[in-house]
């Protein structure tokens, strides 16, 4: 049985600003550790993200399944990283989800097929500190 990792935030800012956060590649650099993202943000394109994560150069990959500017990305997603092989199973489904909060915007990310509570806590976490480093990009004045 798999577990879902989740975190969410609220961040000062309308959608659109959110929406271009989480598809403008220079702007995902930013927050995102250095990940350098690249695809059309077409439904069935694929999408790659490469960069360096404690001295190991990546290249993590998946499928664009839903977009709707301003509302939901949703992606498969799969890194090699993860030691498990490059095949169907061991792909997870990360999804981005902005929703109108007063002054700003909340958004929620979650990211399915972890392998063990274990997983998707430590996932959980790694996704609250990217969406504070999104906060403070896109935040900033």
């Amino acid at each position: 049985m798999s577990e879902t990792a989740r975190a969410d935030i609220h961040i000062a800012a309308d959608r659109d600003a959110l929406w271009n956060a989480l598809t403008d590649a220079d702007t995902i650099a930013r927050y995102m550790y250095g990940t350098r993202v690249t695809t059309d943000w077409r439904e069935g394109s694929p999408i790659v993200y490469q960069g360096e994560w404690e001295g190991t150069a990546y290249e993590d990959k998946g499928t664009i399944l839903e977009i709707i500017p301003g509302e939901r990305l949703v992606t498969s997603y799969y890194s090699p990283l993860s030691g498990k092989p490059d095949e169907p199973q061991s792909y997870q489904t990360v999804s981005y989800q902005l929703a109108d909060d007063g002054d700003g915007t909340v958004v929620t990310i979650t990211q399915d097929g972890c392998a063990d509570r274990g997983e998707a806590e430590r996932m959980s976490a790694n996704w609250a500190a990217t969406l504070e480093s999104l906060r403070a990009v896109v935040e900033e004045v």
